[in-house]
């Protein structure tokens, strides 16, 4: 696997931790190895926990590629938004551990899943990409419409609010709050507690609650293509 994600099976629980740099930027290499990941997770019927370094989850997608070209950034929104889908609709529960800032595509990872779970301390959670100069996508208003609380969802999206933990828990950004030395023993008790879940049941009843969204997102990315284009 990847040294992009780090790849840490036990107990019918995998871990995949980013790993790319000082803000683990979301680049096209990650996203394919998030893919083989999610693969390989998959065949194994493992509970998922998403994590990153110590102060940081993501600072979103690599400005490197996104500031290339239009083509380049088209092609990285379009994965990363798929990407997004995927986790979505991903067969088995997905369990995100914040450890630190989560910021643009960080956050929309913590949007993606199941359950989200930070860690206490003075980091940022924003979608902060009116206040970069980037019009926000239509994959990224659908996907912050329906996992924000209607007060927050405006406020983030169109102000670029920044959220520290307990605000982020309020937005609907993550779930709960620990002190940082206890988030990796929360999440694995969150993923024990999730791995006696019915598998079958929890499939196809997240494939019927969020059918909508999903759908939204499949028209989204179109759009997305289409308007960046």
């Amino acid at each position: 696997m990847s040294e992009l994600i780090t790849y840490h099976a036990e107990d019918g629980i995998t871990t995949l931790t980013l790993n790319n740099g000082k803000v683990n930027a979301i680049s096209p290499d990650v996203i394919a190895a998030f893919n083989a990941a999610l693969d390989r997770a998959t065949e194994e019927r493992a509970v998922v926990i998403i994590t990153g370094q110590p102060g940081i989850l993501s600072g979103g997608y690599d400005l490197k590629v996104m500031t290339s070209g239009p083509k380049q950034a088209i092609s990285l929104v379009t994965a990363g938004s798929t990407l997004t889908r995927r986790l979505l609709s991903h067969p088995f529960p997905v369990v995100v551990a914040c450890p630190g800032n989560a910021v643009a595509k960080g956050a929309f990872l913590l949007l993606s899943g199941d359950y989200r779970i930070g860690v206490e301390g003075p980091y940022k959670v924003c979608l902060n990409e009116v206040q970069i100069g980037m019009t926000m996508h239509h994959a990224g208003i659908e996907l912050a419409r329906d996992r924000l609380r209607r007060s927050a969802f405006h406020r983030a999206v169109i102000n670029a609010e920044v959220f520290d933990p307990q605000g982020a828990v309020e937005a609907g950004f993550l779930d709960k709050v620990v002190p940082a030395e206890q988030l990796q023993e929360a999440a694995l008790a969150a993923a024990r507690e999730l791995k006696k879940l019915n598998m079958l049941a929890h499939k196809n009843t997240k494939l019927k609650v969020r059918k909508g969204l999903l759908e939204a997102l499949d028209k989204a990315i179109e759009l997305d293509q289409q308007h960046m284009g």
